[in-house]
């Protein structure tokens, strides 16, 4: 396949070539979505998908926050990155990667699932440095209005949806949530606007209204930013 017939959704402006420099476009878009996380393994494997014969597999990540709290990360790994076979719960890794998002279709409507797509992963003794095990940084565009709205305790937040491109012409919708001065920063925010959002990811419980009177315990995941960059 001819690398002039992919398509890529991203602003001309991404690529302006300065003289001299050799641009590749599936690494720029690799670059607009970075995540390291440190943690502690707290599930097995379970497998996800093939793809040309290689498996990719699920697991889930306990990372602390500085607080008391933790945050229970899902990630993507190969099973070219690591031995599925193998039963690491209770080790620490180290994993560099991509936060990608997919839509599955239930209860007749589609939601949104998230995870860390692994690329380098390693062992390491523990966590020694909590403000640097959980950081990613996200390029993209606006793709839904901010919601801005304070808490009944005078919080002031946002929720603002950032599509993130990715090769072959497919994005990531990643869910962000901005508190103070860049929630009210995001009222000026327009679909297809350029945003840079630097900050952590954070998994969050929540109870699912179902049909009657049922309800489910559910996580949701999100960015929780801490600094972010906005142009038209």
């Amino acid at each position: 396949m001819r690398i002039d017939i992919f398509i890529y959704k991203i602003r001309k402006e991404c690529f302006v070539k300065k003289k001299g420099e050799h641009l590749f476009m599936a690494d720029k878009i690799i670059e607009n979505n970075q995540v390291s996380i440190m943690g502690e393994i707290i599930s097995g494997f379970t497998f996800s998908h093939e793809v040309f014969g290689e498996g990719f597999y699920m697991m889930d990540v306990l990372v602390k926050r500085l607080s008391d709290s933790a945050d229970r990360i899902p990630v993507m790994i190969s099973e070219r990155l690591i031995d599925v076979t193998q039963d690491y719960q209770g080790e620490y890794i180290q994993i560099q990667g991509q936060f990608r998002s997919y839509n599955r279709h239930e209860e007749k409507k589609n939601r949104l699932v998230l995870s860390v797509f692994a690329r380098e992963v390693s062992f390491v003794e523990e966590e020694t440095d909590k403000m640097k095990s959980n950081q990613i940084y996200l390029d993209g565009y606006i793709c839904k209005m901010p919601v801005y709205r304070k808490t009944p305790l005078g919080r002031e937040i946002a929720d603002m949806l950032v599509a993130v491109n990715r090769p072959y012409g497919k994005s990531d919708y990643i869910p962000c949530i901005c508190w103070g001065r860049n929630a009210r920063f995001t009222s000026g925010f327009e679909v297809g606007g350029h945003v840079q959002v630097w900050g952590r990811i954070q998994s969050r419980e929540y109870v699912k209204k179902l049909e009657g009177d049922d309800t489910e315990k559910r996580i949701a995941y999100e960015v929780s930013v801490s600094k972010l960059e906005y142009e038209q």
